[in-house]
């Protein structure tokens, strides 16, 4: 049985910090009710065009059952507060203020269900002076911190490259749930859990801020670079992403290296004697090193010192991960056959379970479920859910073939 199986779960969430968190939630095994404004949905299924559902909302939606609800209708209201007393947990991540406009707000969301779990997920928190701020995944690790950190000494602060404060932001929350979710089996009362994008990132900067007791502050840039030899190295044959990542920070690293390199030498030379030594003619022991991995692949050159206990990596781009072995070995990499946008390749759960878990399913079309969910969660005949469809309250809409997944070997 999946862990999560029988939590229920109303997901109000848009893009991808709400979308994770009740992705996890679902990949566990939970329902996850994913309500969406008729004909138009989450803004994640066009932000790439073309008139089907983007990869980026096929990527973070598996498992999913979608309802299409005008919640701007008194009608579509009342079928939420409706469905309401019956689900375990409701997510949002609207601009701060649109649950209550709506008129369901944790207040009044409590009045119908005091078990009710409400997560809620904003860039900068529900309370301060900061949170009538509009944020995005961007925004959110300029202000906690991550910007600041990333890039090179001389050069200005970086974005870093995946969206650490949106999908960290939804783990955060569905880790909130959860703890919440416990609580309540022993209280039997719900609670809010909230989750500010800001302060996500700020925790995970938790490392670098540890360096003021060494370093100073502000933390600067250092590039790849950190304890040297530690440091990104080109490989053969000079694409964009042929490089090496090597992190050597003990004496038994260095040792392990210089066997790896079989260099002794190197362990000869007096410039590179100590971790100080090492320091002060960093930029000569990178060029040696870079001359030993530009005669390799990065794939060859990881092979080798992994092989020897550096610690290393080849840098993955985005193809390599649907190709690397291990991955594929380990079950991460699926092949799902959509009705609409037809078969593609996306990553499974990284979270391994000795117990059965669920499948994984694609994500949902636009109101795929409105009427199963409608008829099981409130008993609507057919005759009420065509009159709701007709005053434009709901959607629906069948999906031409269903869609199918497996493990790539």
């Amino acid at each position: 049985m999946p862990a999560l199986e029988g939590m229920k779960v109303l997901d109000l969430t848009q893009y991808e910090a709400g979308t994770t968190c009740t992705q996890y939630l679902a990949w566990l095994g939970a329902d996850v009710v994913k309500v969406e404004r008729p004909g138009i949905g989450d803004p994640g299924r066009s932000v790439a065009g073309g008139g089907k559902d983007s990869l980026y909302f096929l990527s973070f939606n598996n498992n999913k059952r979608s309802v299409a609800l005008a919640l701007d209708t008194a009608e579509g209201r009342e079928l939420f507060l409706g469905m309401a007393p019956r689900f375990d947990v409701v997510v949002e991540n609207f601009t701060l203020g649109t649950m209550e406009k709506l008129g369901l707000g944790y207040d009044v969301l409590k009045a119908v269900n005091p078990g009710i779990i409400y997560a809620t997920i904003k860039g900068f928190g529900t309370t301060g002076p900061k949170r009538e701020y509009k944020c995005f995944d961007m925004v959110a690790q300029a202000a906690g911190g991550a910007f600041s950190v990333t890039g090179q000494a001389d050069g200005p602060p970086t974005r870093p490259g995946a969206t650490f404060a949106d999908t960290g932001s939804g783990v955060h929350a569905a880790l909130g749930i959860l703890g919440a979710y416990i609580e309540r089996m022993r209280t039997g009362r719900g609670q809010v859990v909230e989750i500010a994008m800001q302060e996500v990132v700020a925790n995970f900067m938790r490392e670098p801020m540890s360096q003021r007791e060494w370093r100073g502050s502000p933390i600067g840039r250092r590039g790849s670079r950190t304890v040297v030899p530690t440091d990104l190295y080109p490989c053969g044959p000079g694409g964009p992403n042929d490089y090496l990542y090597i992190m050597v920070v003990t004496t038994r690293m260095w040792d392990s290296l210089v066997v790896a390199l079989d260099m002794p030498e190197l362990g000869l030379d007096p410039r590179f004697a100590t971790v100080r030594d090492r320091s002060r003619n960093g930029d000569a022991l990178w060029e040696i090193i870079a001359g030993w991995t530009r005669q390799r692949t990065k794939w060859e050159a990881m092979e080798q010192l992994a092989a020897a206990g550096v610690p290393c990596s080849a840098v993955y781009d985005t193809e390599d991960l649907f190709r690397d072995e291990h991955l594929l070995e380990r079950g991460m990499v699926r092949t799902i056959e959509h009705p609409e946008v037809g078969v593609f390749q996306l990553l499974a759960p990284p979270i391994h379970l000795s117990e059965p878990q669920a499948e994984l399913h694609r994500a949902p079309l636009l109101g795929e479920h409105t009427r199963e969910v409608l008829a099981e969660e409130l008993g609507l005949a057919e005759s009420d859910l065509a009159g709701l469809a007709a005053r434009g309250v709901i959607g629906d809409r069948e999906p031409p073939g269903a869609g199918r997944v497996k493990a790539e070997r």
